[in-house]
């Protein structure tokens, strides 16, 4: 059975100036999928969800959101999409429910479906105890599931998120995607943009982009498996003078430094025992031995080999601290 693509986007393109921020992009997104773009600042990804959204115009190339283009209709666009911006437009002086019925009447909400749906919202959100209260007294995480909550509220049938997970806490962090799970699991398509590697392995399928170009595209364990060579993780020792003997060794393509340990990719079949070799003879004697294992490739690992072999290092790669994000 083939799948219907709610999205269709081809070599879409956009400058400010002189300035690509978008080049030549194709890719896409199944009915009901949860889709990620993935990338740095800088990276496109915003760009690349206003131009989908209908609120900019592409300067190259078209995408077509369920049939309808981009170029040629934007406003069309708009009938079945949701877009949530980093700086979602919430009105601080209103309150959580002021705010839902503001969207409900810009979103043309008929009067009878309103309070099954507000119950709906309140019941994925958490927000019915505080309905009450003024958006501006809301912590970032509340007022992020408040800016869901008012995109969702004339149920569309594909919501553009654009980093909505960016700048709160953890545990909002973590209740935010359940929110979005439950979304795709009642038929909602999602495209959502992150800088965390950790959170694009939640999705169906992701974009990796880097300054506006495509690094990657398909499924966070295609990706993964198709890591050309083994990736190994370096603890103990002096990590910084490992880090610059290691990138020079032959074999090596990326080394990325995660908080106390290194993460190094070697396309060799004997890559452990070369490394092993490389280690034990930049180690003082009187200092024992970094402990090395292989591991599992991430598509952390992914991104940073890729941007390292393009001789793009920056944000991700390198002797760059890497941690969750790019």
């Amino acid at each position: 059975m083939t799948s219907v693509q709610a999205i269709v986007v081809s070599n879409l393109s956009r400058r400010f100036g002189e300035t690509l921020a978008v080049g030549s992009v194709s890719f896409a997104v199944d009915d009901g999928a949860l889709f990620g773009i993935v990338g740095a600042d800088g990276a496109g990804k915003t760009t690349t969800l206003r131009m989908l959204a209908g609120v900019l115009r592409p300067s190259t190339g078209d995408a077509t959101i369920y049939g309808v283009s981009v170029v040629k209709d934007p406003e069309g666009v708009k009938t079945d999409t949701a877009y949530m911006s980093q700086r979602f437009g919430l009105y601080a002086d209103l309150t959580v429910s002021e705010n839902i019925a503001f969207y409900a009447d810009l979103y043309r909400v008929p009067r009878d479906v309103r309070r099954e749906r507000l119950a709906r919202v309140y019941a994925f959100s958490g927000l019915g105890p505080f309905e009450s209260r003024l958006a501006g007294d809301l912590s970032g995480g509340m007022k992020q599931k408040l800016s869901l909550s008012c995109a969702l509220i004339h149920q569309p049938r594909l919501l553009l998120l654009d980093e909505p997970t960016f700048g709160v806490d953890p545990i909002s962090r973590r209740d935010l995607w359940l929110i979005i799970h439950e979304m795709v699991a009642h038929g909602t398509t999602v495209v959502t943009s992150t800088a965390y590697l950790d959170e694009a392995e939640r999705c169906d399928r992701v974009l990796l982009l880097h300054e506006g170009h495509v690094l990657g595209l398909d499924t966070p364990g295609t990706l993964r498996r198709g890591l050309e060579g083994r990736v190994f993780e370096v603890s103990g020792g002096s990590l910084a003078p490992l880090a610059n003997v290691l990138e020079a060794s032959p074999g090596v393509s990326s080394v990325a430094r995660y908080g106390d340990t290194l993460r190094v990719t070697h396309h060799s079949p004997e890559g452990l025992a070369r490394l092993r070799e490389v280690l034990e003879s930049h180690t003082d004697v009187e200092e024992p031995v970094p402990l090395l294992r292989r591991v599992e490739p991430s598509l952390e690992d992914v991104f940073v080999d890729r941007l390292t072999r393009q001789g793009q290092g920056g944000a991700a790669g390198g002797r760059e601290e890497a941690s969750a994000s790019v």
